[in-house]
């Protein structure tokens, strides 16, 4: 019934998540009918997006590809004897707007979970371990998502890191965020709170 280019479009923007098979359609309307420019803008960025962004290889953070590491791990007035480790790069920019935290990030990559085949081998705690060493952090602070994948994911983080640094500080976001809902998602007087009343594992 719809012009072949058209439903192109919708299956595309089907494949987004959350995007239903009639979101899809109204965004692919909407992109037809509206400036051409508007679907070349977003064509564009989408077309850029892969070349134009890489993950840092000490943080995971996401960064600019022409950088050679996350600017917050460069910058000298961030300390970097404190890690706050997240599970998602996203999650860095959601503590970054409470303006609370002077440390550097460690990205995850995801949390533990065997249902959807998630090990720990395949997240970067190795990397983490090796950070101790290397910066000589001094304290760990651990901020995966509340929810059942994070707080497995958080008992390994302990397990593995008192291991090998049993005098390392280990603290944990406190309480308060909601449980499941993502870091990203939440509130930045939440986020502040929970980062304030950080409790030691």
């Amino acid at each position: 019934m719809l012009p072949q280019a058209l439903n192109n479009a919708i299956d595309a923007l089907g494949m987004l998540p959350g995007v239903g098979p009639r979101t899809a359609e109204r965004y692919a309307y909407y992109l037809f009918k509206t400036n051409q420019k508007v679907a070349d803008n977003i064509a564009d960025a989408l077309a850029n997006l892969h070349d134009g962004v890489k993950s840092c290889p000490v943080t995971f953070a996401l960064i600019d590809a022409e950088d050679d590491v996350s600017p917050l791990y460069a910058d000298a007035t961030r300390d970097k004897t404190t890690v706050l480790v997240v599970e998602e790069p996203l999650d860095i920019y959601a503590i970054e707007q409470t303006h609370g935290y002077k440390g550097t990030y460690h990205v995850l990559g995801g949390a533990v979970s065997p249902i959807d085949g998630i090990t720990p081998d395949q997240l970067h705690i190795r990397e983490l371990i090796e950070r101790v060493e290397k910066d000589g952090v001094t304290e760990i602070i651990i901020a995966t998502n509340p929810s059942v994948e994070g707080e497995s994911t958080a008992l390994l983080l302990e397990k593995m890191l008192h291991e090998k640094y049993p005098d390392l500080k280990l603290t944990r976001l406190a309480r308060g965020l909601p449980l499941g809902v993502d870091l990203s998602y939440a509130d930045q007087i939440t986020l502040s709170a929970a980062l304030e009343n950080r409790t030691k594992l």
